[in-house]
């Protein structure tokens, strides 16, 4: 079986050997005080760490401004619980981040949707979804090659949508895990850097350019807002691991994240390339795609009528065995069946060569509307 669904890194680009011996020097030489409880917003180090590193990305703040989370995904269960009743208005790009509707759902907010194009969610929509819906409560935005479209925001909406969030009063969450993944482009500063009144609160990962399984991200926002959301963690789980939190502190210390990044972003891009010359030399013209110019995804677009959770079942699964995340399930109102989200960062080459060839055949050899 081929997978190009799950939004994975690729295992094979975790920097395993200096990870070993910054364990070992975790647990031998300083056992006593990362195996033990530390405060809950997470260890000073790795705050301020992290405060340089955003500092250096257009974003300035210190210390205080940071929370560490258990991965960017509790950052979005924290800021609903913090802001959200039940009926509150949460404003979304269409398609959005499954995982954001999974952890925003509980809390049962409203959801009103803008669409977007290739530089992001689309303005003057937002405008009239705002007017519409005056006591919105919440922007969630992936504008770094967004998951599930690659799709990048462009710098120009990204100064507007502060100024609407200022003139409407409306709190913005930046999930931005895939930004250091850029490949190809200008890095377009982040929505927080624009924020002039403390009202967006930027969520970040050590998931994708260090390794998931360490279960680290961060939050930067306002002393207040971070306060508030500690209080919530500390509720929630008292704290991240000591452990894993004095292992991404002592990598950054000893090793140059910047240069296993580039490493990252080299081997994405050719996969990403070679997913879609193959997709260019194999499927049908009647099917579209993103190039995304940083991330991992690309977002397949079908004729009207295609169904692309039943073409996988049917006929992808158990003729090609190859499998996708079919793209209804991103929409969080009307779901349109006929999109799905390709992931390239896991595969082998070869392997997705041989995985999008197989579709491809598939598709061509039968009715597009099949």
């Amino acid at each position: 079986m081929i997978s190009f669904g799950g939004g994975y890194p690729d295992a094979s680009l975790f920097p395993i050997t200096e990870l070993e011996g910054i364990v070992h020097e975790a647990v031998a030489v300083s056992g006593r005080d990362t195996l033990q409880y530390t405060v809950s917003n997470g260890i000073p180090r790795l705050r301020q760490q992290i405060a340089e590193r955003m500092t250096r990305d257009s974003i300035p703040c210190a210390e205080d401004n940071i929370l560490i989370l258990q991965g960017a995904q509790q950052g979005l269960d924290l800021v609903a619980k913090m802001l959200i009743d039940k009926g509150n208005v949460i404003i979304t790009e269409n398609p959005t981040f499954l995982g954001a509707l999974i952890a925003f759902n509980p809390y049962e907010p409203a959801y009103a949707t803008v669409r977007m194009d290739q530089d992001g969610m689309d303005m003057d929509e937002l405008e009239l979804t705002l007017q519409r819906n005056p006591g919105a409560k919440l922007l969630y935005t992936v504008p770094d090659f967004q998951n599930p479209t690659g799709v990048t925001m462009s710098l120009e909406r990204r100064k507007r949508l502060i100024e609407l969030a200022n003139r409407y009063d409306l709190m913005v969450l930046e999930d931005s895990p895939y930004r250091e993944l850029r490949y190809q482009g200008t890095p377009i500063p982040p929505i927080k850097s624009f924020d002039t009144e403390g009202r967006v609160i930027f969520l970040g990962s050590f998931s994708k350019i260090l390794a998931p399984g360490l279960r680290l991200g961060w939050a930067v926002a306002s002393e207040e807002l971070t306060q508030q959301l500690g209080l919530l963690k500390l509720a929630a789980d008292t704290q991240c691991s000591t452990l894993n939190m004095s292992i991404a502190s002592l990598y950054l210390e000893r090793y140059d994240i910047d240069a296993h990044i580039k490493t990252i972003r080299e081997t994405y891009r050719r996969k990403k390339d070679l997913m879609l010359d193959t997709i260019r030399r194999t499927f049908p013209q009647n099917v579209s795609f993103t190039d995304p110019s940083g991330g991992l995804f690309t977002w397949l677009t079908f004729p009207e009528g295609f169904d692309t959770t039943r073409f996988m079942a049917d006929h992808a699964l158990p003729e090609a065995k190859v499998a996708y995340v079919p793209g209804a399930t991103f929409f969080p109102l009307e779901q349109r069946v006929n999109h799905a989200r390709f992931s390239y960062s896991t595969q082998a080459d070869e392997v997705i060569v041989r995985g999008v060839s197989a579709l491809g055949q598939l598709l061509t050899s039968r009715s597009p509307n099949h």
